[in-house]
């Protein structure tokens, strides 16, 4: 299975953006979605993440700005982007667990100009 983000670009300082992920079969239905991000020269770090319960968990940095959110069905996870900061400016990867294995999307670019 693929998953596939969409939803990235240029935004302004202040501004705000969603992103969306999918997974590219419909027999899948993971167990957690969310989404990593990684700058240049940097770590792959956590931003947000949901489990099948619907708990959520956030990195300290983006609490309060990003909202993370899911399907019913869990094949579909979405990141809400509020208040942007040029320090969010990241390649955000989309992530998937599924019966012990890690998935993971391409990536999509958000670039946030001061």
């Amino acid at each position: 299975v693929q998953l596939v983000e969409s939803g990235g670009g240029l935004v302004q300082a202040g501004g705000s953006l969603r992103l969306s992920c999918a997974a590219s079969s419909n027999m899948f239905s993971f167990n957690a979605m969310g989404w990593y991000r990684q700058a240049p020269g940097e770590q792959r770090e956590l931003v947000a993440t949901i489990a099948g319960g619907g708990t959520t968990n956030y990195a300290d940095s983006v609490k309060g700005r990003f909202a993370i959110s899911r399907d019913k069905s869990f094949k579909t996870v979405s990141l809400q982007m509020d208040a942007l900061k040029p320090e969010d400016t990241a390649v955000y990867h989309c992530w998937g667990y599924w019966r012990g294995r890690d998935y993971w999307g391409q990536g999509t670019q958000v670039t946030v100009s001061s």
